[in-house]
């Protein structure tokens, strides 16, 4: 499994704001522009909970085994594999959800002289700050999940 690279997920982030902030201004010209959900910077704190607390599990584990202190509970390999896809899943989708919002928000900020607008652009602000949580958490959970380098094959190993 590869490992996420901080560049694409700000790729991401970027390319998803310029055509956020586009699209935004596209749409307010011709009508109203639709509104960021006040629940959106609470779902990617949850889920930026999520992830943390699953990478703090997994650390404490990982070391009670490595420690092999009685009684530690393993980690199956499988179940580490499936957190870091979690992980990484979801650190994509908040880089792309982060940078709509984000988007929205620039746009919004020449137009705070209306109080809901004003409202929309700190909705938007607070899910930028959530969607860099849940990517930041994701990359925690990477971090804990990873393995031990293997030196053996990579200098002692005999030719075949």
């Amino acid at each position: 499994m590869k490992q996420l690279r901080i560049r694409t997920l700000i790729g991401l982030f970027l390319v998803a704001g310029v055509l956020s902030w586009g699209g935004a201004g596209m749409w307010d010209s011709i009508g109203t522009l639709p509104s960021v959900p006040p629940a959106a910077p609470i779902v990617l704190a949850a889920i930026a909970a999520v992830l943390l607390a699953t990478a703090l599990s997994l650390r404490s584990r990982l070391r009670a085994q490595r420690e092999r202190r009685p009684g530690a509970k393993g980690v199956e390999p499988l179940m580490a594999a499936r957190a870091v896809v979690f992980g990484q899943a979801s650190a994509l989708v908040a880089s792309l959800v982060a940078g709509m919002y984000g988007g929205t928000g620039v746009f919004l900020l020449n137009r705070l002289d209306v109080p809901a607008r004003q409202d929309q652009a700190v909705y938007a602000g607070f899910s930028v700050l959530a969607g860099v949580a849940v990517v930041a958490a994701a990359l925690f959970l990477e971090r804990v999940c990873k393995l031990p380098e293997d030196d053996d094959t990579a200098e002692g190993a005999a030719p075949a």
